[in-house]
């Protein structure tokens, strides 16, 4: 308990969890109160999302190298995963995909772009190991063909577009679930070799004792999930109130939050020069999110939302996820980087902020 209350006090940003309790009591007492529920469920999620993240990380460094990969990959994106599957039980499917796709935009461009950014305003020419950029960024690229194909056959058959839709995601949901198990054991077992780094064995810090970490992750994930479904239960109300929608709402907000803990780590890994960890945390994220969690929303939809729910995104969150697949497979091609590359990314990520938030906050997204 010292070592967590030394870590509080010695991080800002885990100050922030003052925000739990008051977001809870604000719950109790003012229940209609949507925005400011909605403001102090995200203020509340970053830092448990930050702790949820150190946890993790300690708890690996006890388990050894493959369970510890293991654990990253599956408990790396647990934050989004609680996220949407409060939205799923609550039947807002819409703000679920979003978040889907928003994440997978977020990580593969903002946070990777900002690490190339920052990493480059302090060293002129960074280089990191080609070979995990080009796993992750091809294994996005299977995962977006995956999401096309749902839309591919909706539009085949009218009357049974919607039924052939839900079978074909179900299908595809088991696929990119293996695809993902072959790409943990391709990456940590039989290859491992080609993702070595100079950094790869290098600790952040003291890791916490494996009971305090474990502890610590059963109690932050009970909280997660309790401010995760008063964030859902208040977010469509409030991002009318604010004038935005809930495609807005899940692919940039529920994105930015969910990845806060992943992003600080990213960004200090850039600025110490260790740009492997950093793509290896943006590009990573992102191929769990593509290959494991939306995978498992869809499975998960069967028992716990009001429907099944299928990989059929509209139009335009495939097209950025597409564009932001390719982009990432071209980018990390050079295995160099510097600080203007990153910033294009950003604008990329900025241009497709623009347009969601131009998304009437009462239609479906359509752009």
């Amino acid at each position: 308990m010292t070592l967590l209350l030394k870590e509080i006090r010695h991080q800002p940003l885990l100050w922030m969890l003052v925000f739990v309790p008051i977001v809870l009591v604000v719950e109790q007492t003012a229940p209609s109160a949507h925005t400011a529920l909605f403001v102090l469920a995200v203020l509340a999620i970053v830092p448990l999302a930050a702790l949820l993240s150190h946890a993790t990380e300690s708890v690996a460094e006890k388990t050894g190298d493959a369970i510890g990969g293991l654990l990253n990959a599956t408990l790396g994106n647990l934050t989004e995963l609680i996220i949407a599957i409060a939205a799923l039980h609550a039947g807002e499917y819409m703000l679920v995909k979003a978040s889907i796709a928003g994440a997978i935009v977020t990580n593969s461009l903002f946070m990777l772009g900002a690490s190339f950014l920052l990493g480059g305003l302090r060293h002129h020419v960074q280089e990191y190991n080609r070979a995990g950029g080009r796993l992750y960024a091809a294994l996005l690229l299977m995962a977006t063909i995956a999401l096309l194909a749902p839309a591919a056959v909706a539009d085949l058959d009218l009357a049974r577009g919607e039924v052939m839709a839900q079978k074909l995601s179900t299908g595809l949901a088991v696929l990119l679930i293996c695809a993902y198990g072959l790409g943990l054991l391709f990456s940590l077992k039989t290859h491992k070799e080609l993702f070595a780094s100079e950094d790869h064995g290098e600790a952040g810090g003291a890791g916490w004792p494996i009971n305090l970490a474990v502890g610590t992750l059963i109690v932050v994930t009970v909280l997660v999930a309790v401010v995760s479904e008063i964030f859902v239960s208040s977010v469509q109300k409030a991002g009318e109130a604010m004038g935005l929608s809930p495609a807005f709402v899940g692919f940039i907000i529920v994105a930015l939050v969910g990845a806060a803990a992943e992003m600080t780590v990213a960004f200090s890994a850039a600025r110490k020069n260790r740009l492997d960890m950093s793509v290896s945390i943006a590009l990573g994220s992102a191929s769990q999110i593509a290959l494991f969690v939306a995978p498992v929303l869809v499975l998960l939809s069967y028992f716990v939302g009001p429907k099944p729910m299928d990989l059929q995104f509209w139009p335009g969150a495939v097209t950025m996820v597409m564009i932001a697949t390719v982009t990432s497979c071209f980018i990390t091609n050079s295995g160099r980087s510097a600080w203007f590359i990153g910033a294009l990314l950003v604008f990329i990520y900025v241009i497709f902020a623009m347009v969601l938030y131009m998304v009437p906050p009462g239609s479906h997204a359509s752009a």
